[in-house]
């Protein structure tokens, strides 16, 4: 009777211990060709961790995290998971192939693939956004409605997804579907050259059903969160009182929020921009990243300084494609307009035609067209093809310390492309000068009389 007793209390107490809570994730496989000795796990640009690759490819680690959507990253690639604690993840791909490639076993491997496979049937359905936002707004609506349905079957035809990840998937759908509803005036006027566009009421009334401070959807939900930052962003440009529409957000947003507007605002400081001192103040009031805030006031700082008439930084001794180096006060006594760029860049691609036309417009005036590329030194092949096969003309340059060039400093440049206007004098005329597709140069360079 009495070991009877003993064993019982035994099994109470076997019984009654607590359970243990598996709090990270089992992440393991392998990589074929693999770039580099790492891959990073992300979440939104946060870094979480970096994983160490062996010789051969292969990859074994834990992952403390909670559950929601992450990014595996690895050379120049890029991929969505989707992670909870208690999940074990093995990863195989080969970084040939890497979006087509890339698979998922273990458990909770499901949600992964799903998104791998949505990724791949995105790109698969191909669709012309220049075209779809060219549409009037009865057809456009018509065909973001196709686009958002197809979207909901294809969730629905997957198996053994977890009911939260559905759910989120549901709401990642619905939030693209509004913010292309958001993106189509400013869109829509930009690819038809409306300038002047406005949508009728009625289009724009499913804005209006949005909560645009959900702090859980925004940390989760990347259409949500690109959709919110585009709705404060467009405040504070088409008021005529930012400092009203900062303090504003200060006083109603979280903090992951401000944090993130602060990051993409802070690009709209720009040399000749008239509410410099109000976005200025207004991010460094939003901000408490005091790295941020320092590098922010340094480019203020500099901005100011980048008006007309002042004199413009100099570059020295940049590589030309055609042999030699040259330098800004080689080409003094003319007006020298300066294009600066990327073979990266699509944008700056876009600009090419018009550049061309521009030059051949103003050949044998007085005015020098340079080219200067911020391409990485390990890109210079890259840069030195490109310019050969395009048939790029004015003068072709390569900085010598890419974004981390002196001149490229000086002129607190931090996107391109970004075009640059200096006097005979070596002065500046314009530190952010109207881009070769855009009329006004024309203008700028008949006022000036070249």
């Amino acid at each position: 009777m009495k070991r009877l007793i003993t064993l019982c209390v035994a099994i109470l107490f076997v019984s009654c211990k607590k359970e243990v809570k598996i709090d990270y994730v089992l992440f393991s496989g392998k990589i074929d060709n693999p770039k580099q000795e790492i891959l990073t796990i992300l979440k939104g640009s946060k870094k979480i961790k970096e994983v160490s690759i062996t010789n051969e490819g292969t990859f074994i680690d834990t992952l403390k995290i909670e559950t929601g959507y992450y990014n595996l990253s690895h050379g120049n690639e890029t991929t969505a998971m989707y992670l909870s604690p208690g999940d074990e993840i093995n990863v195989t791909l080969n970084t040939e192939k890497f979006d087509e490639t890339i698979k998922y076993s273990g458990l909770g491997s499901e949600n992964s693939n799903f998104l791998a496979e949505k990724y791949m049937a995105n790109e698969n359905a191909d669709i012309n956004y220049i075209e779809l936002f060219s549409k009037e707004e009865t057809e456009f609506l018509k065909e973001l409605n196709t686009i958002k349905n197809s979207k909901l079957e294809f969730l629905k035809k997957q198996k053994d997804l977890d009911l939260n990840f559905i759910t989120l998937e549901e709401k990642n759908i619905e939030y693209d579907y509004l913010s292309s509803i958001q993106s189509y005036p400013s869109a829509h006027g930009y690819y038809t050259k409306k300038e002047d566009f406005k949508p009728s009421l009625e289009f724009l009334k499913p804005l209006d059903t949005i909560d645009y401070n959900n702090e859980v959807d925004y940390n989760n939900i990347d259409n949500y969160k690109n959709l919110v930052q585009r709705y404060y962003s467009n405040k504070i440009n088409e008021t005529e009182n930012p400092k009203e529409v900062f303090e504003t957000i200060n006083k109603q947003t979280f903090p992951s929020l401000k944090t993130d507007l602060a990051k993409s605002l802070s690009y709209q400081i720009t040399p000749n921009y008239e509410n410099n001192e109000a976005y200025y103040n207004g991010i460094i009031t939003m901000s408490s990243d005091e790295k941020f805030k320092e590098d922010l006031t340094n480019k203020y700082n500099k901005v100011k300084k980048l008006t007309k008439g002042m004199p413009s930084p100099k570059f020295v001794n940049y590589e030309n494609h055609k042999g030699g180096t040259t330098s800004l006060d080689d080409l003094k006594g003319q007006f020298v307009y300066i294009d600066v760029w990327a073979t990266w860049c699509g944008p700056c691609i876009k600009e090419i035609p018009s550049l061309k036309k521009v030059e051949k417009q103003y050949h044998g005036k007085n005015i020098a067209f340079i080219s200067a590329s911020i391409d990485r030194e390990k890109d210079h092949d890259k840069w030195v093809k490109m310019v050969t096969d395009k048939e790029l003309g004015g003068i072709q340059l390569m900085a010598d310390k890419d974004w981390k060039s002196l001149f490229v400093t000086e002129y607190a440049i931090d996107g391109i492309p970004r075009f640059i206007l200096i006097d005979p004098d070596g002065n500046i005329v314009s530190a952010d000068a109207p881009r070769p597709s855009n009329p006004e140069l024309i203008e700028l360079f008949d006022d000036l009389k070249i």
